[in-house]
């Protein structure tokens, strides 16, 4: 719980008061994982709470640089000596390296490696199934708000439409995994 304990100062210092709804989803988020808890190694649960508290602070004003908070996260994570691991991570939550195609910034994502494990899937899967305002939603509901949130015309738009397909597999699998460890996700 050390590196959850830093991921949450580290957030709280640059979400909180500036942008309170974000801080508000990461929030919500990070308590999603704690259905997951029961899936992962005491070090992954961690990782994995560090993970949820900060794969968006790359939004943060004095952060957003490449224009891609994914990115612009992980840069950051890296630059306060942040586990690599945990840097892959929120580098690459959310299926970010289609909007880092879209953007021109597939390369610079490319420092990191996208995982592709159970652990992953369920960043993954709270990240869908928490609103902005830190509520749970369904997966079809998050798509629709962020479409919505952006407009039609916005390269968040286009991302989301590209990236629903696996979007919803890591949904999915996550779900899947929570069953069949009898753990009531709803």
């Amino acid at each position: 719980m050390e590196l959850t304990k830093w991921a949450n100062g580290l957030a709280d210092l640059r979400l909180a008061e500036r942008l309170p709804l974000r801080w508000k989803h990461v929030q919500g988020v990070r308590k999603r994982l704690r259905v997951t808890e029961q899936l992962f190694s005491t070090y992954d649960v961690d990782l994995l709470a560090a993970a949820g508290i900060l794969h968006d602070i790359g939004y943060a004003p004095e952060l957003a640089g490449a224009g891609l908070h994914a990115l612009d996260g992980a840069r950051y994570l890296r630059e306060v000596e942040a586990p690599e691991r945990l840097c892959a991570l929120v580098a690459h939550h959310s299926a970010a390296y289609l909007e880092a195609e879209l953007r021109g910034l597939a390369d610079e994502l490319g420092d990191w490696t996208d995982e592709r494990t159970p652990l992953r899937d369920a960043l993954w899967w709270a990240d869908m199934t928490t609103s902005p305002d830190g509520e749970v939603v369904t997966f079809e509901e998050r798509a629709a708000e962020i479409q919505e949130r952006y407009g039609p015309d916005d390269v968040v738009s286009t991302f989301i439409q590209l990236a629903r397909p696996e979007l919803a597999g890591a949904v999915e699998r996550t779900e899947a995994r929570l069953r069949a460890a009898g753990i009531d996700y709803v």
